[in-house]
């Protein structure tokens, strides 16, 4: 007997969510504007605003969503820390991940439909000569992410590249005159820009490939369609203003720090629908013209 595709409800009985009052996400916690680790322990950003979006339609109550600070090269693996320090593997990473032909072929990572669109950029002290080019860095020292899409790109163009876990303290060494520059995804250095622009800014090196970011469910297939729905919702139901008001409180504030760039596109990337069992009035939803 044929069933057709399976229900949310079969969905998150297969991901292991039923009955559970806990969702681990790992998460960045030294990026303004998109991920960071307040005084009192919380968290805040767009990234914390949209994974606080998925898991309340995964079922689950903001008070109920623990975040995990994880580096970089722990977001393949959902391995993250928690306040003592010790490693913990996550449900979910919404972590500034880029989807890349590589990262799309290992069976450890499972990204959902992509979330926000930016690009890679350069950041330097206020008052450098304009960059327009990563060929501009040849020889020079800078810093980026490691194990990122940034890396490859700038060790290309010859500069004498310090990759580190966290893109804070590349920018610590920007100021601290240890760089010449710091170069990955506009959307991660337009909040330290904003937080001292008498200090620093932002230079548009033309690249003409997108960064789109995406969560990674890992080998959780369920748990990636129902990430995927509530993408796929979040773009086609023009009620469900989630998406933009997180845009509209941390991203779009940024852009008068950084008038070189374009932070991040306003408008979400498109989700295609995933197959997912429905009622008849939660089925086609028409798409929000992009505007």
């Amino acid at each position: 007997m044929e069933t057709g595709p399976p229900t949310e409800a079969e969905l998150l009985e297969q991901a292991g969510l039923s009955g559970r009052d806990r969702l681990l996400i790992g998460v960045k916690d030294d990026t303004p504007g998109i991920a960071i680790r307040k005084p009192d322990g919380g968290y805040e950003g767009f990234d914390i605003e949209i994974a606080l979006m998925i898991a309340a339609d995964l079922g689950f109550r903001k008070s109920e969503v623990e975040f995990l600070s994880i580096e970089t090269e722990d977001r393949a693996r959902m391995t993250a820390r928690n306040v003592a320090g010790q490693h913990v593997k996550v449900d979910l990473v919404v972590a500034t991940f880029s989807v890349t032909p590589e990262r799309l072929k290992d069976p450890a990572i499972g990204f959902s439909a992509p979330y926000l669109e930016t690009q890679q950029s350069v950041i330097t002290r206020k008052g450098h000569p304009a960059i327009t080019s990563l060929s501009q860095l040849r020889g020079k020292p800078v810093c980026t992410l490691g194990a990122s899409t940034s890396e490859p790109p700038v060790r290309l163009a010859g500069a004498e590249v310090t990759p580190k876990n966290r893109i804070s303290d590349c920018v610590a060494g920007l100021k601290d005159e240890q760089y010449e520059a710091v170069t990955t995804d506009t959307a991660l250095m337009a909040g330290f820009v904003q937080n001292e622009p008498d200090l620093l800014e932002h230079h548009d090196i033309g690249l003409e490939a997108s960064e789109q970011w995406a969560v990674n469910a890992g080998t959780n297939q369920a748990l990636r369609t129902l990430v995927n729905l509530s993408l796929h919702r979040s773009v086609t139901d023009p009620q469900d203003r989630r998406w933009e008001d997180a845009y509209d409180k941390f991203i779009a504030p940024m852009q008068a720090s950084n008038p070189a760039e374009q932070i991040a596109s306003r408008v979400q990337p498109p989700v295609p629908e995933p197959d997912v069992r429905r009622w008849p009035w939660e089925r086609g939803i028409p798409h929000r013209k992009a505007g």
